[in-house]
């Protein structure tokens, strides 16, 4: 617009511009604004969208944080893919590692001669938790 400005200011009086080209402009110049207030528009919502992205984010890892407290000393199952079975064990830790929250179970498992091995220690995700049971007497 400033530039449409300036141009009507320092025009010849004596040889001013014809109608058609002045009309033409004034439709580019239009134009030109329009796509400007859209690119500030777009530019706006992508704005918006990674904000509510990382706020969605945010929240939750915040819900997970939130469930994996709640299963302190809990008994909790899950399935170990290394021993090819559901384990049952208690929790006893939470952690974050590498930004994630991470359960400690304590847990035995039975091994392929059928006989029980010593307490094992199992880094399990809170989403990986099949199974619930409260513990009758408080962790220790």
């Amino acid at each position: 617009m400033t530039l449409l400005v300036t141009q009507l200011q320092n025009q010849n009086p004596l040889d001013p511009m014809d109608n058609q080209q002045m009309a033409a402009q004034l439709a580019q110049f239009s134009q030109l604004q329009l796509t400007e207030e859209m690119n500030g528009n777009i530019e706006t919502m992508n704005s918006t969208m990674e904000n509510m992205n990382t706020s969605f984010q945010g929240a939750m890892l915040m819900a997970e944080l939130d469930f994996a407290e709640s299963l302190l000393g809990r008994e909790v199952s899950f399935y170990s893919g290394y021993y090819e079975q559901i384990v049952s064990g208690r929790v006893q830790k939470v952690s974050i590692i590498d930004g994630q929250p991470m359960l400690e179970v304590h847990a035995r498992v039975t091994l392929p001669d059928e006989s029980e091995s010593d307490e094992l220690v199992f880094p399990v995700r809170p989403y990986e938790v099949g199974g619930i049971k409260e513990w009758s007497e408080p962790p220790e």
